[in-house]
């Protein structure tokens, strides 16, 4: 059990990354990755949405939309939990962190829309994962988005400070440089495998 546990988080890290390999979540990953701080909160607040949402969607799933014949709404039910939650963590940071807050801007309702969110709570009942399993998924997941915002973030202040040609300024040299970490994270595969070999 172990073994699968860990070889969940890993591949979700590293090999299933939902920004640089499935390519979701790609709205906060560009629009708020300038600045180190803003990118770990957003990176924070995205695993603890990942986390609470698969904790309450799950059970919904097994528990309500399943025996009740129901599970065509599940799209529907998981947006509605999730923009919840989203509500929920924006009003305590506003409270508790009003410079971050205000540093995430339009951003942190984004994360209502963030389809990484909605597509890990429907991937790890896709892929058949018990509670724990999900949870975990879910946790490597947030992390793996932590992890390639505090990359990106730290790529783009180098950016920042260097002569690059006019033509090649601003969002064109994001987008190129997001395809450089996104291939970067390509050669991982097959390392989670190897893992326990």
């Amino acid at each position: 059990m172990f073994k699968t546990l860990v070889v969940i988080l890993m591949s979700s890290i590293l090999i299933n990354n939902y920004v640089l390999s499935r390519f979701l979540g790609i709205c906060p990953f560009l629009g708020v990755s300038k600045k180190l701080d803003q990118a770990v909160g957003m990176g924070i607040a995205v695993i603890l949405v990942m986390l609470i949402a698969t904790a309450v969607t799950w059970p919904i799933q097994y528990f309500l939309l399943v025996p009740f014949g129901i599970d065509y709404m599940q799209t529907i039910v998981f947006i509605l939990v999730i923009a919840a939650l989203v509500q929920l963590i924006e009003t305590f940071m506003k409270k508790a962190i009003p410079s971050l807050h205000k540093g995430l801007g339009v951003y942190l309702p984004l994360i209502t829309t963030n389809c990484a969110v909605l597509g890990v709570t429907i991937n790890n009942i896709t892929d058949g994962y018990n509670f724990l399993e999900s949870m975990v998924s879910s946790l490597g997941c947030g992390l793996g988005f932590l992890l390639a915002m505090v990359l990106f973030s730290g790529l783009r202040s180098r950016i920042d400070d260097s002569n690059i040609p006019e033509s090649f300024r601003g969002f064109a040299t994001t987008l190129i440089a997001a395809s450089f970490i996104s291939l970067a994270f390509f050669g991982f595969a097959g390392v989670v495998d190897n893992l326990f070999a």
